[in-house]
């Protein structure tokens, strides 16, 4: 199966409407079924369910699609290889990364790295930590920023840095003229907390466990800054990073108090896929990472 056939197949199954499709592709509508019906003879099964105009992957067009993916993968990696080794001085980098880390973590990596680097572009996705991890494992990202470390299989990870953790507290809370506290002495409190999937909501529930109480949820966000404004608003309290509080502009601030817990802290690091061979410009910038962790306190 040629490289071209892969794209059309995987932007098929993707989209599961030939008009879409063939719009997508620069193709004419009977000229995408006439492509798909030769595959489907070559194959000998069909790949599609038919529902009038849309289309809907069988399973066999599932295990074909996960295989084509696949392939796509290996070639786009070949032809990123041949292009460093070509002229190493280019490159692009596929950095997926938590949203808190937008502040302060990724513009320095970057703006560090291209100062020596400078030719070497990067492409730049957030979202939560599970999103992350399945990313970099399915070959869509080079390179995951996370925390905390991911149990999937499969994964490359080295810490890069600590980040202490503290309770945020609205400021007339009882506890807000504390200097430490113990992440029990707000058991009875309700939470502001990261939705399921999120590295931050997956800390919280770790600490509650260790301190034997379950948290009551009352409000959930995607965004950092969205919870410690409900915090600070008088909404409930939250587990939230030391080092790089969440809030911009103006907007009132919530109290932050250092936790005593054991393991109050989050390890930021760096995933990547330990079964894909890194181009030139994603282990040169890997190496550089690990040396600016090195660097910073």
């Amino acid at each position: 199966m040629a490289s071209d056939d892969l794209h059309w197949f995987i932007t098929l199954a993707e989209l599961e409407r030939v008009g879409a499709a063939a719009g997508r592709l620069h193709l004419t509508q009977p000229t995408l079924s006439r492509m798909l019906a030769r595959l489907e003879r070559r194959l000998g099964v069909e790949l599609f369910d038919r529902h009038g105009k849309r289309l809907t992957l069988n399973e066999f067009g599932r295990v074909f699609y996960e295989h084509a993916r696949r392939a796509q993968g290996e070639l786009d990696a070949a032809a990123r290889e041949l292009a460093d080794l070509a002229n190493p001085a280019r490159g692009v980098v596929r950095l997926s990364f938590l949203h808190s880390f937008g502040a302060r973590v990724v513009p320095e990596l970057i703006s560090g790295f291209r100062r020596g680097s400078g030719r070497i572009t990067f492409t730049l996705s957030q979202d939560a930590a599970a999103a992350v991890t399945t990313r970099v494992l399915d070959g869509s990202a080079d390179l995951g920023l996370v925390s905390p470390k991911p149990a999937d299989a499969g994964l490359g990870w080295r810490t890069l840095l600590r980040q202490r953790l503290a309770l945020a507290v609205p400021a007339d809370h009882r506890l807000a003229g504390r200097r430490q506290v113990r992440l029990a002495e707000a058991a009875d409190a309700e939470f502001i907390a990261m939705p399921t999937g999120f590295g931050m909501r997956r800390i919280l529930d770790d600490l509650c466990a260790a301190a034997d109480f379950r948290p009551r949820i009352d409000l959930e966000s995607s965004d950092l800054v969205t919870v410690a404004g409900l915090v600070a608003a008088g909404l409930g309290v939250a587990v939230l990073p030391m080092e790089e509080p969440p809030v911009r502009g103006p907007a009132p601030a919530p109290v932050l108090i250092p936790l005593t817990d054991p393991g109050a802290a989050r390890a930021v690091g760096l995933i990547w896929s330990a079964g894909a061979a890194p181009s030139e410009a994603v282990r040169r910038f890997r190496e550089y990472a690990l040396a600016w962790a090195q660097r910073t306190p």
